[in-house]
């Protein structure tokens, strides 16, 4: 792989040790969010490895998708760097292996810069986010720690009694705030990924109103998040998918030439 979509790493800034792909971390440390960075370049995984750590993350690195699926068993990771073109299983395959799998983990997939149809097709099949090569890696932590903000539930929140909680219903969908699952007509149990639940939260919290892309990324992502280019148009896609919703004729979420999206189910909560 090419290593100059990380370089700006090195500049003016002195390597600590080396970070081993089993580090022993203090109990301090064990509270801190743990990241799994695959790539098949070494360089790049200790690179991000030692960045990564130095600004108070716990890092496990891997060269492939078995050492992925090791890492993932051994570890309790809370989102994985992925790079798109591995040898074997690239990274298109695994993140669409684990989403098939109902894995809900935040991905952020690393790809190289022009690879317009490669980061849309990541999306599609389920990455949280993308960083085109090359990068600042201060840019990827920043977005690391805006994905972990939209994934986290609130603890509170996560020991709320089974049947707690708010519940939103629509044409006999059900979505459930406090598990965040997402319940068919028919009785299925479908996993979102955290921007495909932040975006549904919106819209049911929001039904028949049209919002701009600009209203649902704050809505979905708070002020804070770090926006990507249509990021907002490939949930929605994926969204309709995910509510058999037409994607050429919609019926639940309609698009409003230049306007945005409408939620239009009536909702009840």
């Amino acid at each position: 792989m090419v290593t100059e979509g990380i370089a700006a790493v090195t500049i003016g800034y002195q390597l600590p040790p080396p970070v081993f792909p089993r580090p022993r971390y203090s109990a301090a440390m064990e509270t801190q969010p743990h990241i799994l960075v695959v790539d098949d370049d070494r360089e790049i995984r200790d690179l991000l490895a030692r960045f990564l750590a130095k600004h108070g993350l716990r890092v496990t690195t891997a060269k492939d998708g078995a050492e992925m699926d090791k890492a993932l068993d051994d570890w309790a990771i809370d989102l994985v760097v992925l790079d798109l073109m591995m040898p074997g299983e690239d990274g298109l395959s695994l993140t669409r292996r684990l989403r098939g799998q109902g894995a809900a983990i935040p991905i952020i997939m690393l790809t190289a810069m022009g690879e317009d149809t490669d980061r849309i097709v990541g999306l599609e099949v389920g990455a949280d986010d993308y960083m085109p090569k090359p990068f600042n890696p201060r840019e990827l932590l920043a977005r690391i720690k805006a994905v972990l903000r939209r994934a986290q539930v609130p603890q509170a929140q996560r020991q709320e009694p089974a049947g707690g909680g708010t519940r939103y219903r629509f044409l006999g969908w059900s979505l459930d705030i406090a598990t965040r699952d997402l319940t068919s007509p028919d009785g299925v149990v479908l996993t979102l990924s955290a921007g495909e639940f932040d975006l549904l939260q919106a819209f049911v919290e929001h039904p028949r109103r049209v919002l701009s892309r600009d209203q649902l990324l704050d809505f979905a992502r708070g002020r804070q998040a770090i926006p990507f280019d249509r990021s907002i148009d490939i949930q929605v896609s994926r969204l309709r998918r995910k509510l058999n919703d037409d994607a050429k004729e919609p019926q639940l979420i309609k698009t409003v030439r230049g306007g945005g999206y409408l939620f239009t189910p009536e909702v009840e909560h």
